[in-house]
């Protein structure tokens, strides 16, 4: 048997080679976007946060030494973590039925999914608030099965449902990419070498899963950072989260040194769920992307 060789002087293969090649011309102008809308906004915040109104870091000391910022952090957190969880929670199912549902089922439940988008989020929390107010739909509801009415309204609880209303489709379509690509055989294998149903699913297609279920987390609990319509309409000025208090902020009260440090705090809290989704992902040997593709 003989072997071919590559004769000297040829270089590197083709698939070795690096660059981005004669069309590196045309991602360009994705980063000269990415430089004057993120970039150059993001430092000129943070110069400000150090130099408003005088050259320190007061601004970060107030934000870390005031009770008020600190609960807005908190809360913002804790809303953006249960946000998270119960869209994870409602949408895995939804996504695994549609996932193995046949193609036309499966085109009806994508329609279901993506219905949202073709309404604002401003008409779809308005029409939160008509359900959720005190003589509103839900309230109807109630008294009318005997149960006691309930004000949700201008309440945590409402800006939840709007949240998680809002974010579903972005949970579910990571989840469905990924289940797609699974191979029913292999469940339906380890259901052959003797495994219950229910255990084959926890044990064999749920670790398979967890890609798509980690993209879609990460990218709601981003989102979830960063709302500002939902929270203003639905929720209480007593209880604000960060978005709404950096709002105030910048554009009520034109305090640019404090707003900057508010602004800084978000995008390091964001940071630190991709290093926390980058670390969870080593350690359960996953590979992850926000687009939704996953390898184990």
């Amino acid at each position: 048997m003989t072997t071919a060789t590559r004769p000297a002087g040829s270089g590197a293969p083709p698939r070795a080679r690096r660059g981005l090649g004669p069309y590196g011309i045309l991602v360009l102008p994705v980063i000269l976007i990415v430089v004057l809308c993120f970039v150059v906004p993001m430092l000129t915040v943070l110069v400000r946060a150090v130099t408003e109104p005088e050259p320190g870091l007061q601004n970060f000391a107030w934000l870390f030494a005031s009770d008020h910022t600190l609960a807005l952090i908190g809360r913002t957190l804790r809303l953006a973590g249960a946000a998270t969880l119960i869209t994870a929670l409602i949408g895995y199912p939804y996504a695994y039925a549609m996932a193995t549902a046949g193609p036309r089922v499966q085109a009806i439940m994508l329609l279901v999914v993506l219905l949202p988008f073709w309404t604002s989020m401003m008409v779809r929390t308005f029409a939160w608030i008509i359900i959720l107010q005190n003589n509103g739909v839900l309230n109807a509801m109630l008294t009318g099965v005997g149960l006691p009415p309930q004000s949700l309204l201008y309440t945590q609880t409402a800006v939840l449902i709007g949240m998680c209303q809002v974010l579903m489709p972005f949970m579910v379509l990571p989840m469905v990419a990924v289940m797609r690509s699974i191979d029913m055989r292999i469940p339906l294998a380890a259901q052959t070498f003797g495994a219950p149903p229910v255990k084959a699913f926890f044990t064999v297609y749920l670790p398979m899963s967890l890609p798509g279920v980690l993209s879609g987390a990460l990218i709601v609990f981003i989102l979830s950072l960063g709302f500002y319509v939902t929270p203003a309409l639905l929720g209480s000025p007593r209880e604000q989260i960060l978005p709404n208090a950096l709002f105030n902020q910048i554009v009520d009260l034109l305090n640019w040194g404090q707003g900057g440090a508010l602004a800084v705090a978000l995008l390091v809290t964001v940071g630190l769920a991709f290093v926390l989704v980058y670390l969870v992902t080593r350690a359960l040997g996953l590979k992850v992307n926000v687009a939704g593709g996953a390898q184990l």
